[in-house]
C-alpha cells in the first residue's frame, strides 16, 4: 500500500514538473511572439524620455498636436536646438518634438533642452539602433555627411511617431520663419504618403542649380546604366525633390508599406550599386526619389528656401531672405561651422550650450585668433 502511494506521488511530482516546464516554454514563446510582431520588428527605435510640458504659449487643451521630427547627432546638436528654437517661438501651435538621436547623446541633449528657453517645449527624445541599417549601407568615405546613422531616421516616421496621423520631418539645419501650423496643414492629394518642394519649381534652386548639370532631376541620382532602374521606367528628366523638409501622412505611408519599400531599395543598392556615382545630393534621396515617383504632393516652395549652405557667399536679396518661412542651409557651408551666409539669421535662434560641449567653430577660431 505504501509502494503504490510512493508511485502515485511520484507520478503528480511529474506531472506538476512537467506543467511548470510547458507553462515556462509557453511564456517565452509568447514573449518571442511580441517582440517578432511589434512595430514590424523595429526594435532599436526606443523612447528614452517624454516631456508633456506646457508650451511657452497658453495652448488651447483641443488643439490638435503637431509632431515634429528632428534628428539630432552629437556633433550637430546646435543645429538643432536652433531649429527647435525658431518653431517654438513663432507659433502658438501644439507642438511635440521628436528628438531622435544616439543613446551617449541623450543625456547632452536634455540638459540643453531643459536649460533657458527651451524648458517648456513639449518633446520626446527617441534612441536610434544602428542595427536597423545593418546589410542597409554601404560604407563610403567620400559620403562623408550623408552617410550618418540618423540620415536615415526620416525612413522610419510611423515607428517615431506611432500614434499620428500626420507629422513633418526637417533636416537640422533649417531656421523656421513662419507658423509650422501652415506647413502642417499642406494638403496632400489622396493616395500621397508625402509631400515635398521639388527642385525644378524652387525659386532657391532657379538662382543656384542654373547650368549645374543634373543636380534637379532623377539622373542626378539614380545611375540609368543599370538594368534594374532602367525597368522602373522613370523618366530621367523627371523633376527631384529635396528630402530635407517634407510632410507626411502617417496612415498612407502605413498602408503602402513605404518604410519597406526604402529599405528594399537600399539593400539593393548595397548589392548592385544603383545610386549616381556623382550623388548630386543627401544619400537618402535615391530611395525617395524611386518610392515616391510621381506619388508625391508639393509643399510651398517658401517653406523650402535651400542651397543657403551651398557656398559661403550671400545669392538672396534681404526681402527673399525675410519672406521666406524656412531657410535651409543644406550643403558644406553650416551656419555653425567656419564659414557659412546669413549666420546672423541662424545666430539669432541658436542657445548656446550649458555644458559647454558645442561651440560654434569660427567662434572658437576668432578666440583663438585673438590670443
Amino acid at each position: 500500500m505504501s509502494f503504490r502511494k510512493v508511485n502515485i506521488v511520484i507520478l503528480v511530482l511529474a506531472v506538476v514538473l512537467f506543467l511548470l516546464v510547458l507553462h515556462h516554454n509557453f511564456l517565452g514563446l509568447s514573449s518571442l511572439l511580441r517582440n517578432e510582431v511589434s512595430d514590424s520588428g523595429f526594435l532599436g527605435l526606443q523612447p528614452i524620455d517624454f516631456v508633456p510640458n506646457t508650451p511657452r504659449h497658453a495652448v488651447d487643451g483641443k488643439q490638435e498636436e503637431i509632431p515634429v521630427v528632428i534628428a539630432a547627432s552629437e556633433d550637430r546638436l546646435g543645429g538643432a536646438i536652433a531649429a527647435i528654437n525658431s518653431i517654438q517661438h513663432n507659433t502658438r501651435s501644439n507642438v511635440i518634438f521628436y528628438i531622435v538621436t544616439l543613446n551617449n547623446t541623450a543625456d547632452h541633449l536634455r540638459s540643453w533642452l531643459t536649460s533657458g528657453s527651451l524648458k517648456n517645449i513639449r518633446y520626446k527624445i527617441v534612441n536610434f539602433d544602428t542595427k536597423l541599417l545593418e546589410g542597409k549601407v554601404k560604407e563610403d568615405p567620400d559620403q562623408g555627411e550623408s552617410m550618418k546613422p540618423l540620415t536615415f531616421a526620416r525612413f522610419y516616421l510611423p515607428i517615431l511617431v506611432p500614434n499620428a496621423k500626420k507629422a513633418i520631418y526637417m533636416d537640422d539645419d533649417v531656421i523656421v520663419q513662419g507658423d509650422i501650423l501652415a506647413l502642417y496643414h499642406t494638403p496632400l492629394k489622396p493616395g500621397h504618403a508625402a509631400a515635398f518642394s521639388e527642385d525644378c519649381d524652387s525659386a532657391s534652386t532657379k538662382v543656384i542649380i542654373r547650368g549645374a548639370g543634373n543636380q534637379y532631376n532623377y539622373i542626378g541620382y539614380l545611375d540609368y546604366k543599370k538594368e534594374r532602374i532602367r525597368k522602373l521606367s522613370m523618366k530621367a528628366s523627371t523633376c527631384s525633390f529635396n528630402p530635407g523638409v517634407f510632410v507626411a501622412n502617417l496612415t498612407e505611408w502605413k498602408r503602402q508599406n513605404v518604410t519597406n519599400q526604402l529599405e528594399k531599395w537600399m539593400k539593393l543598392n548595397v548589392e548592385e550599386g544603383l545610386y549616381s556615382r556623382t550623388l548630386a545630393g543627401s544619400i537618402t534621396t535615391p530611395p525617395l526619389l524611386i518610392v515616391f515617383y510621381q506619388q508625391h504632393s508639393t509643399i510651398d516652395p517658401m517653406w523650402n528656401v535651400r542651397h543657403l549652405g551651398s557656398s559661403a557667399g550671400k545669392r538672396y536679396s534681404p526681402q527673399f531672405i525675410k519672406a521666406a518661412k524656412l531657410l535651409h542651409w543644406n550643403g558644406h557651408f553650416k551656419p555653425w561651422g567656419r564659414t557659412a551666409s546669413y549666420i546672423d539669421i541662424w545666430e539669432k535662434w541658436y542657445i548656446p550650450d550649458p555644458t559647454g560641449k558645442f561651440s560654434l567653430i569660427r567662434r572658437h577660431m576668432e578666440i583663438s585668433n585673438i590670443k
